[in-house]
């Protein structure tokens, strides 16, 4: 009898650490974490502000180096790739939301999900297609030509979220998604993770609600850039 064989792992971060510097101090925002993430999988990241949460997230997101450590993304090891090589993983395979929205104020609703699909060069009949679709997706088609400054907050993080699934990313990353929302919108928002999530979607959320971490399969705690608790154990025995 043959043993399953393990999916391979969107995120496989081991040994991570991330050093800030000033001129008299070296601190360890992560602090030799390690982290497993499997396909489908909805992680929450909680701690109180400065153990390293937002610092994670951008590791993964590979927007920020390890100062030392291993990183493989979906099976591909990310740690000896140069700056463009990680842009081009990323932009093709992460989508990003923030708690601030990062909506461009020039753009409509409808431009701002179709720019990642601009950097990816997607050709202009399948960009609008897709657009559509994330709009439908979020109920928001009624304000596809409305600019940020007309939208609610959660219409705008609504919005935001479009633009993180329109490229159908292996990983949704969610920084603090409800930190400017009022319950009901905040509610609405998390309605629309838990749907992606059941859809398929991988989803690591950093936040400091314990009622939107509750909605996560598991829950890693920071404290002081290191891993307090883990929900489950993934790595390798």
């Amino acid at each position: 009898m043959t043993t399953p064989t393990r999916p391979i792992p969107i995120v496989d971060l081991r040994g991570a650490y991330k050093y800030h510097y000033t001129d008299e101090l070296e601190t360890a925002a992560v602090n030799n974490v390690d982290v497993r993430i499997e396909p489908g999988e909805f992680v929450a990241v909680m701690g109180p502000s400065g153990s390293g949460k937002s610092t994670l997230l951008n590791l993964i997101g590979m927007i920020d180096d390890l100062s030392k450590g291993e990183y493989r993304f979906h099976g591909q090891e990310v740690t000896r790739l140069g700056r463009r090589a990680r842009a081009r993983l990323r932009k093709g395979n992460i989508g990003f939301i923030f708690q601030s929205f990062n909506l461009i104020d020039e753009l409509t609703a409808a431009e701002n999900i179709e720019l990642p699909l601009l950097y990816l060069d997607q050709p202009r009949a399948a960009r609008k297609a897709k657009v559509a679709t994330a709009l439908a997706e979020l109920e928001m088609t009624h304000r596809a030509n409305h600019y940020p400054r007309q939208l609610s907050g959660g219409q705008q993080q609504r919005i935001a979220i479009a633009r993180a699934i329109v490229i159908e990313p292996k990983l949704i990353l969610a920084d603090e998604p409800t930190g400017n929302l009022d319950s009901e919108n905040s509610a609405l928002v998390m309605q629309q993770l838990n749907r992606l999530h059941r859809r398929g979607s991988t989803i690591v959320m950093v936040t400091h609600s314990p009622e939107d971490a509750a909605q996560a399969e598991r829950v890693i705690e920071l404290f002081d850039g290191q891993v307090l608790v883990r929900e489950r154990e993934y790595l390798a025995q």
